[in-house]
Order: structure tokens, then C-alpha cells, then sequence
């Protein structure tokens, strides 16, 4: 290749280019037939020189240049225009539940639980751009933030938006897997994923857990839970002042880790303990890898032939080098 978008279809004849400083060599240094030798007593006659035997030399250059030119046109020069088109041949649609109870405001990851998430879900969006993306928020109850959709603006949009505070407290992790799994049953993607997270135990809601756990398995529907919130204890929200401003205190970090090891594990998916934000940007990446999106790209090529040129070019120097040999420097014998 030449450049980016300039080839040439046969290079292996372009090695044939080194022929032309061996036939210069031969001109200049070996062929010595080509004037007359005359020995003369004196040659005060012939101060004079011509400027156009000076230029004779020229002709061997233009014949060399137009045999230097034929060579690079049977190499065929050319432009290649490469264009791409990519199909998904098969897509993979992913549902988020994500819980937002009181207890995400918790300060065990920076600036809380909650914020922390959104960052880590919104790059996680960003690279799966060929996959339909949905979003189900779930505290004491769940509700479909964003139904199922190919357009990343909106979800993106979506994640941004979501608060604490929008629906009771509590942590119904049965209604917030059973509502991704309404999102799903639908669907007609060969491949159905939903990432369940969590930081807490289930404690309300009239979806059990385990029952929304067989109707995912029974659809197919592979789900990666997420435990989040460090070991140990952290700061919850534990009430409001006289503000309305939150109080924080120290508290044990409690999580069902059993309950989401059966749903990933009854569901063909995994199970996931992020206690950082650096770990919980990993679990989203380990996600990412997991689940491949089978692309098929079409190239389209477009050539523009580049050697008629170079033949032109040769043939004017032919004929300029024949014109000039016949006609300024024509010798008679």
C-alpha cells in the first residue's frame, strides 16, 4: 500500500525498476559508440560548441523515464475507496433493575451508592451500541423507567434522571426482577440479559423473589446479580433534621449475597460483590465481556485505475525523444 488509499495490484513488477540505474550506467559509462571520434592537427575551427549537442544526453533520459513509467503502469496503480456497513446478526437485549431505596444514598462508595452506579451504567451503555438497552428502577415497588430501545440517548438520558425518592421505600427485589422480566418476555433477541442490582435485603413487595427467578428461567433469560455496598459497616441515611436534610450513621452493610447467588445461579448467569467503585466499574466490564454481540461487516470497495496516465506520459516522451532524434539530431551516415 501507498498511503491510505493508493495499491498497486501486480508490485511484484515494480523490482523491475532497478533495471533503470544499470541501463543509465550502460549509457554513461560503457556505450562509447554513440559520436564519432575525429582526429584533427587543430580544432580552432570549432570553438564553438552547440548548445543542442549538450542536450543530446536528454534523449537516453526520456527514454529511460518513459521505460521507468511503462513499469509503474503495468503495476497498475490504483485508488481503493473502502466503505463499511455492519449488520447485528444477533442482538442482545439487556433490561437494568436497579434499586433505589434509601439505602444507595449510603457513602461506602463515592459520592454515594447511587451516584456511583449511574456512572459505572452509563459507560456500560455507551459500549454496547449494536444492543436494545431498558431500565426498571425498584425500591419498595418497580416501575419501567425506560421500555426497551436501541436509542442510547435516551437511556443515557435516563440513568441521569434517576433519584431517590420517586417511589416507597424498601427493597422488593422480586418486583424489580419480576418487572424486568415483563420487559423481557417479548422480546425477540437470541440472547436476553438482565443486570439486578442491589444493596440490601428483600424485605417488601408481593413477588417472591424465587417465582420471579423461574418465569426468567423459563424465558430464557440469563440474569447477572450484583451485591453492592462494602464489608463491614457504612454510613446510612437513617432520618431527616429539621431541614429535611439527611442524617447519616454508621451501620451494618447487610445483603442477601445467598438469595442473588440462587437467581444468577438458577438462570445460567453470575453472581457479582462489588464493594468499591473501582470494583463495581469491573463487575460492569466483566459484564460487557461476557456478553459478545455478533456483528457482520460488509466491505465495499471502489477502485480508480491510475495507469492510463502513466502510459500517456510514457508515450509523449517516446515520441518527443523520436521528434528530437529525427529532426535536431539527425545524423547521416
Amino acid at each position: 500500500m501507498i498511503g491510505n488509499n493508493m495499491e498497486f495490484t501486480n508490485p511484484g513488477l515494480l523490482w523491475l525498476l532497478l533495471l533503470i540505474p544499470i541501463l543509465a550506467g550502460w549509457y554513461f559509462f560503457v556505450r562509447k559508440k554513440d559520436n564519432a571520434n575525429l582526429n584533427m592537427p587543430s580544432i580552432a575551427g570549432f570553438a564553438y560548441k552547440n548548445m543542442w549537442s549538450k542536450l543530446k544526453p536528454l534523449l537516453y533520459v526520456f527514454r529511460l523515464l518513459a521505460v521507468a513509467l511503462l513499469i509503474i503502469a503495468l503495476a497498475r496503480p490504483r485508488n481503493v475507496e473502502v466503505s463499511k456497513r455492519t449488520k447485528t446478526t444477533r442482538g442482545i437485549d439487556i433490561v437494568m433493575a436497579i434499586d433505589v431505596s434509601a439505602s444507595m444514598l449510603a457513602k461506602d462508595l463515592k459520592p454515594n451508592r447511587l451516584e456511583a452506579l449511574k456512572e459505572v451504567a452509563s459507560k456500560f451503555v455507551q459500549k454496547r451500541p449494536n444492543d436494545r438497552i431498558g431500565i426498571v428502577v425498584y425500591a419498595g415497588e418497580s416501575f419501567t423507567q425506560t421500555p426497551i430501545t436501541s436509542d442510547k440517548v435516551i437511556i443515557q438520558n435516563t440513568i441521569r434522571k434517576i433519584r431517590w425518592g420517586q417511589i416507597d421505600d424498601g427493597t422488593a427485589i422480586g418486583m424489580g426482577l419480576g418487572s424486568a422480566v415483563n420487559r423481557l418476555k417479548d422480546s425477540k433477541a437470541k440472547s436476553k440479559v438482565i443486570i439486578l442490582l442491589t444493596d440490601g435485603v428483600n424485605n417488601t413487595g408481593f413477588v417472591d423473589p424465587k417465582t420471579a427467578t423461574e418465569l426468567a428461567k423459563e424465558l430464557n433469560i440469563k440474569v447477572y446479580t450484583i451485591g453492592l455496598g462494602t464489608n463491614g459497616t457504612a454510613l446510612f441515611p437513617v432520618a431527616k433534621d429539621l431541614n429535611g436534610k439527611l442524617i447519616f450513621r454508621n451501620a451494618p452493610v447487610e445483603i442477601d449475597e445467598d438469595l442473588l447467588k440462587y437467581i444468577a445461579s438458577e438462570t445460567d448467569g453470575k453472581y457479582f460483590r462489588a464493594t468499591g467503585n473501582k470494583k463495581l466499574e469491573s463487575v460492569y466490564n466483566e459484564i460487557n465481556k461476557l456478553e459478545k454481540t455478533e456483528i457482520e461487516e460488509f466491505k465495499y470497495y471502489n477502485y480508480q485505475e491510475k495507469f492510463r496516465p502513466l502510459i500517456l506520459a510514457a508515450g509523449f516522451l517516446i515520441m518527443l525523444e523520436m521528434l528530437l532524434r529525427f529532426t535536431v539530431y539527425r545524423s547521416f551516415i
